[in-house]
């Protein structure tokens, strides 16, 4: 299923060659973060783009305007389909990421994250933003679409105030997507299910543990997919 990207959180190029592998044809993409980058490096990102598959470099690049138009730039060249930088960069940062993508011709297609999921409003009031967390995310998505970014990072439940503000032609992508029965569980606080989080307007949902701690991660993904398709 194209909209479903699955988090390759692990250590070792090995595993992450392992699960995608045993994922093919399941997932849309594969989502390479901070864990995996840090073991491995780009060589994994190329490999993994080497093999065929769509890769979505989950790094939230977030630095002065220069050393974010270099890292997209750089990344480009890898090959990976879609990026993250942090929309809380500002402006400047953020059309050097687009400038970056864009220059490359074919470049990833480059989403700003807003407020991390794990985040609640306790937390970002103890940052010194007064603003409600939906009210910030919405600030943040509106400043993506004034500087031409292709989308925004957020949690399922400020989806629809973003659509209503930037349109349906703005990539959402949505991670925090847990099974009802685990909302809450361990560092997520803004979450829905798949089925919920697709029907509020997400264009990628981005599922990690659910699938690959499953005991089956294929037979896992596979089973949202079903969820997916009959809702």
């Amino acid at each position: 299923m194209d909209q479903l990207l699955i988090a390759l959180d692990v250590d070792t190029a090995e595993r992450a060659f392992q699960l995608s592998d045993q994922l093919r044809g399941v997932a849309g993409g594969f989502k390479i973060g901070s864990q995996l980058f840090t073991a491995e490096g780009p060589t994994v990102v190329r490999r993994m783009t080497e093999r065929g598959h769509r890769i979505f470099l989950d790094l939230k690049y977030h630095d002065i305007p220069n050393t974010v138009h270099g890292a997209v730039r750089v990344a480009s060249e890898l090959g990976v389909w879609m990026l993250t930088v942090h929309a809380s960069g500002g402006r400047d940062m953020l059309e050097a990421a687009r400038d970056a993508s864009r220059k490359s011709g074919s470049g990833p297609l480059v989403v700003a994250v807003t407020v991390l999921t794990s985040l609640d409003q306790a937390t970002i009031t103890s940052l010194g933003i007064a603003r409600p967390v939906e009210e910030q995310v919405e600030v943040l998505a509106g400043l993506a679409k004034e500087t031409g970014i292709d989308g925004v990072v957020a949690s399922p439940l400020e989806i629809a105030k973003i659509r209503e503000r930037c349109g349906k032609n703005f990539t959402i992508v949505t991670p925090g997507i847990r099974p009802r029965a685990e909302r809450g569980v361990n560092d997520q606080a803004r979450t829905m299910s798949a089925v919920e989080a697709l029907e509020a307007g997400a264009n990628f949902l981005v599922v990690g543990r659910p699938i690959i701690e499953a005991a089956d991660p294929r037979a896992a993904a596979e089973a949202i997919c079903q969820q997916l398709a009959e809702s």
